[in-house]
């Protein structure tokens, strides 16, 4: 960007924040499709969590193909197509992932389901590809980190508000007395969501966001070189692992919370949603605290907003569940588990190597609760793995490409490969609950916290030897 560009260009950045919306809110709807084709397919929960392994496996899809085609071409297709048309092309390859559930449905067709996730997905990658360094283009390049978080905020409110409203279309209010789904009740929210897909498209086609954007502050190279330079870094190759595991770790906690919750529980699928909901809102609550290092440098401040901020994620998430009509008495004991992440945030001290190997500590803790423990105990226990892997992703990433001068930005592609995990450990985790039960297979998520705590003290030592320490506060977020 020119640095005479000295304004967050709001007009163009706020339509764009529509696509971070549209990547949460199906994310972790997904969450709700799982237990419903687990009763209409008669599945296994390995099976049901195919959903998972179709939608994440389409983001690395759609990296290995966007490199494929400007290898092809010799040349970045999304700067010879411009950011305009590399959006609306990506909303309008979602919509017709969306399509597909109406003949799906109707044929009763698991796999064309499945097809229609992974072609959804497959239009996420492409519109990330473009939108996280549109928003960073939009403005001055020291501000680009805050328009990331504020993006990631409304990528977090569609986390949150997803399972609820795709729940309510499914089942009806809260207080209805439908409680079973056929799968034809699918098809009708995702129909609407793609008409809403192809209306963002139009809308983002008619808006005044720019086609290209200068380079001369954000170092734009051939994706296509450069690769063994980038690997030579070890705290790459393991970052790569870690981000695999991480996303991993963060799906498979919530995308296997409704088997527990239904077979030793005893709830029934339509009262899992606000469950799912506090989950997701969770690493919102996370993320809005581990956020506040971006918005002032004044100590007093951030100690103040470390208090707020999270608690009024928190309000956000009591009121839209208010809105649905569901039961908030469960919820409020959460407020004083929200203190334990506040203090680990304190305690971090902004280090993204200290917050990893703190959060992972945490969350393996978090895990052996609910694994050990019965009834609501367990439930907050599992959900809290949210607040901890909050702010994991800004942590890895920064410990990732740290060092890694020119290749740094193919050091990125390879790290936004990783997203699979969310897809691979799901079905891990859903294959281990197959063989023992839903309750001990979360041993999977101790095992990805554990590698994130090695990883965390291994990568201190490598980047110490390079020259390379950190003293401020990693913000973002996944």
């Amino acid at each position: 960007m020119s640095s005479t560009n000295v304004q967050t260009k709001w007009g163009q950045f706020i339509p764009l924040v529509t696509v971070f919306f549209f990547w949460g809110f199906v994310a972790a709807s997904n969450d709700i499709l799982i237990p419903v084709f687990k009763k209409a397919f008669d599945l296994s929960q390995g099976q049901s969590q195919l959903v998972s392994v179709a939608f994440y496996v389409a983001y690395t899809v759609g990296s290995l193909l966007y490199m494929l085609i400007s290898h092809l071409t010799k040349g970045d297709i999304i700067n010879r197509i411009g950011y305009k048309n590399s959006l609306a092309l990506g909303l309008s390859i979602s919509a017709l992932g969306t399509l597909l559930f109406y003949p799906a449905a109707n044929t009763g067709s698991f796999p064309l389901m499945l097809s229609g996730l992974f072609i959804v997905g497959l239009g996420f990658s492409l519109q990330q590809t473009v939108a996280n360094p549109l928003a960073i283009a939009l403005g001055p390049i020291a501000t680009g980190s805050q328009r990331l978080i504020t993006a990631g905020g409304i990528n977090n409110l569609g986390t949150t508000i997803g399972p609820l409203i795709v729940s309510f279309a499914i089942f009806g209010s809260a207080s209805s007395s439908n409680t079973d789904a056929s799968i034809e009740s699918v098809k009708i929210p995702y129909l609407i969501l793609g008409v809403a897909f192809l209306a963002v498209a139009l809308l983002l086609k008619m808006s005044s966001l720019p086609d290209r954007v200068a380079t001369d502050d954000i170092v734009v190279e051939d994706i296509t070189k450069q690769s063994k330079s980038a690997l030579h870094y070890p705290q790459l190759v393991m970052g790569m692992i870690a981000i695999f595991v991480y996303v991993g770790v963060e799906v498979s906690t919530a995308s296997n919370l409704p088997a527990y919750l239904e077979n030793d529980l005893g709830f029934i699928t339509k009262d899992v949603a606000p469950y799912i909901s506090l989950y997701w809102a969770s690493l919102m609550i996370g993320r809005w605290t581990g956020a506040v290092g971006a918005f002032t440098n004044n100590k007093s401040t951030q100690m103040i907003l470390r208090f707020i901020l999270p608690y009024a994620a928190f309000g956000i998430f009591l009121g839209v569940n208010a809105f649905m009509g569901h039961d908030l008495a469960p919820f409020y004991i959460y407020a004083f588990i929200i203190l334990i992440l506040i203090a680990a945030d304190i305690l971090s001290k902004g280090n993204p190597a200290r917050m990893l190997l703190l959060f992972s500590g945490i969350g393996i803790l978090a895990l052996f609760i609910g694994m050990f423990t019965r009834g609501m105990v367990s439930v907050y226990a599992f959900t809290s793995v949210g607040l901890f892997c909050s702010t994991l992703w800004p942590c890895i990433f920064t410990l990732a490409i740290a060092g890694l001068g020119k290749s740094t930005n193919q050091g990125s592609n390879f790290l936004i490969m990783m997203i699979m995990g969310g897809g691979i450990i799901s079905w891990l985790q859903g294959v281990v609950a197959d063989s023992i039960n839903i309750h001990y297979s979360y041993i999977v998520g101790v095992l990805c916290f554990a590698y994130l705590a090695f990883y965390a003290w291994r990568v201190s030592g490598i980047l110490k030897k390079q020259g390379i320490s950190f003293d401020t506060p990693a913000a973002g977020g996944h």
